[in-house]
């Protein structure tokens, strides 16, 4: 478990720098500023949630299944709060208007979000009970 982890923290973190630098480079002038601050938050709570995945790879003590869902809660969080607010933000220039059905995308990956974070809490307290 810990090395597939890893190796998704890995490819979305390398998806993260790719996002970031795109943002940057290659959309900027052809974002509005209110789509391009979107674009940078989709890119934010991706890093945030790669480092909550690398620090998930060190918890081999805590020998509980709690670490594997945080894993698939983090990791759907990603893909759909950031995914769903990538193509939103871009939703303009590909000319994609069907797109706003996404909207309510984003929230679910928000929840996902917090619900990593709450089962990691869990996870942390029932291993000190331990």
């Amino acid at each position: 478990m810990k090395e597939r982890i890893i190796i998704t923290a890995a490819i979305f973190g390398a998806l993260a720098v790719i996002a970031g630098a795109f943002g940057a480079h290659g959309l900027e002038g052809r974002l509005s500023a209110k789509n391009l601050e979107v674009w940078h938050t989709a890119v934010q709570y991706q890093f945030y949630h790669v480092f909550a995945l690398l620090f998930l790879s060190t918890l081999t003590r805590f020998k509980t299944r709690l670490i594997n869902d945080c894993f698939y809660l983090f990791t759907g969080g990603i893909i759909l709060f950031s995914g769903s607010l990538y193509l939103l933000s871009c939703m303009d220039i590909l000319g994609w208007s069907w797109i706003i059905a996404a909207g309510p995308v984003t929230p679910l990956g928000g929840i996902l979000f917090i619900g990593g974070w709450i089962t990691l809490a869990v996870a942390a307290f029932k291993n000190k009970s331990n």
